[in-house]
């Protein structure tokens, strides 16, 4: 009788054994896709695309914000690994071409530079008037002494070059030359310039009053903005050669050497990376972002559609 006890007993403890490393070994199956990304898609990335992409493919995704340029960087060094690179602008996904690890990137989405205010702020009544009166001169709002405005680095972020560009083609716009470095106070000014993921965070906080932003990430952190005519915004391709050509300046890159920057088109493009470890859910996951579900969703969080081809 207890030889029979112990023998049902080693069965069903086999049995649970064997359904446990099912079980385990179906959750290692599951494979991972690491995305990286511009900082400036942080929302839409791990809390619309990414999570949508996971649940119908049945798998982990990793999602990594950072400045594109500083990001570009990284990947090029290989100090990380990643499946998918998401960049705004060519440049960064240029860098990564140059480093033999993308052959090409398309264009997933696209956006315009606004300015994004607190709602709360001390200014948030003078920045909604100008929000709503296109004859308001905004630029006035930001040049009150005590307005602290925010940027990101534009050593690492292309964000942070591109709001220079905007407040210099607005000079020429507006015919009010010192509007620029009114409103920045030079290239480099560490009283304004923040990591781009933490920038609407510190706005949402109040510890900034007004910041640089793309249209799509304002819309998507729920921040109320101004936004700002096609000939400052660089959200048109069509005036890139005869206008927006017209900004520049030169700076130190994050490698020490000066650099002359010129504007790029505000278009986010993707890109599997050659020393990708899973490839195969990398192109998936820019299938995905290209199809009529994803596309959907980035117009939801703020995106507006891809502009120009492959690069």
């Amino acid at each position: 009788m207890n030889r029979l006890i112990f023998r049902a007993f080693r069965h069903h403890y086999i049995a649970i054994v064997a359904s446990a490393m099912v079980l385990s070994c179906g959750v290692q199956a599951a494979e991972n896709v690491h995305v990286t990304y511009a900082g400036s898609m942080g929302v839409v990335m791990d809390k619309v695309l990414g999570p949508a992409f996971a649940k119908q493919n049945g798998v982990h995704f990793q999602g990594q914000g950072q400045g594109a340029y500083g990001m570009a960087h990284l990947l090029a060094s290989k100090k990380i690994v990643a499946d998918v690179f998401v960049s705004i602008t060519p440049g960064p996904i240029e860098i990564l071409q140059k480093a033999g690890l993308v052959d090409h990137a398309v264009p997933i989405a696209s956006t315009s530079m606004v300015i994004a205010y607190n709602p709360k702020g001390k200014y948030a009544k003078q920045f909604a008037q100008a929000a709503k009166d296109p004859n308001q001169s905004w630029w006035s709002v930001l040049e009150k002494p005590d307005v602290h405005f925010g940027r990101s680095d534009p050593k690492t972020d292309p964000q942070g070059r591109n709001i220079i560009f905007t407040m210099q083609l607005a000079g020429l716009y507006y015919h009010h030359p010192k509007l620029a470095e009114k409103v920045l106070g030079g290239i480099q000014n560490p009283k304004q310039v923040f990591t781009e993921g933490g920038l609407l965070t510190r706005l949402e906080d109040g510890q900034i009053d007004a910041s640089s932003g793309y249209e799509a990430s304002v819309k998507s952190a729920g921040l109320p903005f101004i936004s700002l005519p096609d000939q400052i915004n660089l959200s048109n391709p069509e005036m890139s050669a005869k206008w927006y050509s017209k900004a520049g300046f030169d700076i130190k890159d994050a490698q020490g050497k000066m650099k002359h920057m010129r504007t790029q088109p505000l278009v986010y493009y993707a890109a599997v990376l050659k020393n990708a470890p899973n490839p195969k859910e990398g192109r998936a996951f820019i299938k995905f972002m290209r199809s009529n579900e994803g596309l959907m969703m980035l117009e939801k969080s703020g995106y507006s559609a891809p502009k120009g081809g492959k690069i």
